[in-house]
């Protein structure tokens, strides 16, 4: 490729790899914006294997796996990531297996960009709101910043290098693109082991007093457990002493801009119904179309958007002043309540077509950034293949 010895992790051969395609969708959709229930990232794949084309879908379909694989991609990059929840079987019976069993046999890797690409700026949200014309503004649900733990622990001068492996090695140590950080000095511990215990050092009943090197690193919250455990596999106590404090906040580098949905004001106050016209023509088609809740003939000022499925954000549409919120997978009784307490109204877009506008988004990053071939795989994974009016 002409361009690709330029591109941002281009390398000598003039294709990246997989890891310096990752290094570049991670910058943009950082998973540390991703929700806590989410399981974003490299699903399957060779880090170390080379990327000349890209194709990108919302969905990892059987027929979207067909389509990237005939399109000659080495990655398919999807929104929903396909192993959600925790699984005891890849095998190809299973359907999910099927897909990552043809994925892995033509050599294309799968990674997926979930809630971190729906906060990020520009994300799926911003995506959503170019194609309904409305000027994207502050996030519907903005970005919480997380804690870290500051983690503290004692232990033998010869073992504090095999202890801070085990620990550097789930995940802890990280921080602002730096890796295995930790601050030690040494000092001196002392302990009396009673009856009953087994000490590694000392003997019951007689107290000890020794050089031990005290130890500091930060991790983040969410993997506290992960790290307890990986501390007491590598101490050689019998019981480690350490301390957990929480620290400082922590979030993406822009916090301010980053979060779930957008709030948009017109230029021009617009109703309800011309809204819902306009936004069902410039959607990508679906069978089932959209379909609003309000007063046809109501102004609207304010529009709250959120991509997906967005019934639990109609609380924060109605805190953000919203005249209207544009979300998907709406169902009966939340909207019925919602519409009971008053604005917005609400449209109701097809989750796939409020997703799919990322794609071009996400093919135009990589094009840029990475210089490898992106292809948007058109076909469209809307579930739906019906739909029936009533009759007037």
């Amino acid at each position: 490729m002409s361009g690709a010895h330029e591109a941002t992790g281009a390398n000598a051969t003039g294709t990246p790899t997989l890891a310096e395609v990752i290094a570049v969708l991670e910058d943009a959709y950082p998973p540390a914006l991703a929700e806590s229930w989410d399981a974003v990232g490299l699903v399957a794949g060779d880090p170390a294997d080379h990327v000349d084309t890209v194709a990108i879908a919302v969905d990892a379909t059987d027929e979207i796996v067909d389509d990237a694989i005939a399109a000659g991609a080495s990655l398919l990059l999807v929104h929903h990531p396909p192993l959600m929840r925790g699984v005891n079987s890849v095998a190809a019976t299973t359907p999910k297996g099927r897909l990552l069993h043809k994925l892995i046999a033509s050599g294309c890797a799968l990674f997926a960009a979930h809630t971190n690409a729906d906060s990020a700026r520009p994300g799926v949200n911003d995506a959503l709101c170019e194609t309904l014309g409305l000027p994207a503004g502050v996030p519907l649900k903005p970005q919480v910043p997380s804690t870290v733990d500051k983690w503290m622990f004692t232990c033998p001068p010869e073992d504090i290098d095999t202890v801070l492996d085990g620990v550097f090695a789930a995940g802890a140590g990280e921080f602002d693109g730096y890796s295995g950080c930790a601050f030690t000095h040494s000092g001196r511990g002392q302990f009396l082991p009673g009856d009953g215990t087994n000490p590694t050092i000392g003997a019951v009943g007689e107290p000890e007093k020794l050089t031990e090197i005290h130890a500091e690193f930060i991790a983040p919250a969410a993997i506290r457990e992960k790290v307890r455990a990986a501390l007491f596999a590598a101490h050689p106590y019998e019981v480690p002493a350490y301390d957990i404090l929480s620290s400082h906040a922590v979030g993406p580098a822009d916090t301010t801009s980053a979060g779930l949905g957008r709030v948009c004001e017109l230029p021009e106050p617009r109703t309800l119904a011309d809204l819902t016209c306009d936004f069902a023509a410039w959607l990508p088609a679906t069978v089932g179309g959209l379909r609003a809740a309000g007063d046809p003939d109501m102004l609207v000022r304010r529009v709250a958007v959120c991509s997906g499925a967005g019934d639990s954000m109609l609380g924060a549409a109605r805190a953000a002043g919203a005249d209207l919120f544009v979300t998907g997978d709406l169902r009966h009784h939340p909207v019925d309540e919602h519409l009971r307490l008053g604005p917005p109204a609400v449209i109701d877009v097809p989750h796939w077509a409020a997703e799919f506008p990322w794609c071009a988004q996400a093919a135009e990053l990589l094009r840029d950034r990475v210089g490898v071939e992106a292809t948007v795989l058109g076909r469209r994974t809307d579930p739906w293949t019906v739909h029936a009016p009533s009759p007037k």
